[in-house]
């Protein structure tokens, strides 16, 4: 993915920005860029988002892989744990790249202490946010 104006993984750059805007797709940009290892589980985007059915969330996150903004992060075999998620999902260094070159992150910072203030989380989600995650450098 190319962070100049020309093209992003075969989308023009203003393209690429409006799809990342879209509401969802930006609200799940905000989710893993708020999360304490900016790698939240399915479950965790899916909570996150309680007016958003589960399918959606799926689905833009998906749509936000294929376009190399976000990627999916596995544990290995060896470190999963039953009862804790395995897949996470992160920005890809390009798409940290594409989004800070167009003042995206602009208030990351701010983001992560707003995270930091939900005190209502689900047993369940405060169990997943500290679940083991891959090290950053796994792909």
């Amino acid at each position: 993915m190319s962070t100049d104006v020309g093209p992003v993984a075969g989308t023009e750059t203003r393209e690429l920005l409006h799809f990342v805007t879209q509401e969802t797709r930006f609200a799940l940009l905000t989710n893993i860029l708020q999360h304490p290892e900016q790698l939240p589980s399915m479950y965790e985007l899916e909570e996150l988002n309680p007016s958003v059915s589960e399918a959606t969330v799926y689905k833009h996150v998906q749509k936000l892989i294929d376009a190399g903004v976000v990627r999916e992060v596995a544990l290995p075999d060896g470190e999963r744990r039953q009862g804790y998620p395995w897949k996470f999902y992160g920005l890809t260094d390009e798409g940290r790249a594409f989004l800070e070159t167009h003042d995206v992150l602009a208030a990351e910072e701010t983001l992560r202490r707003i995270y930091e203030t939900i005190s209502d989380k689900p047993e369940k989600m405060v169990k997943y946010e500290n679940a083991p995650r891959p090290d950053a450098e796994r792909k």
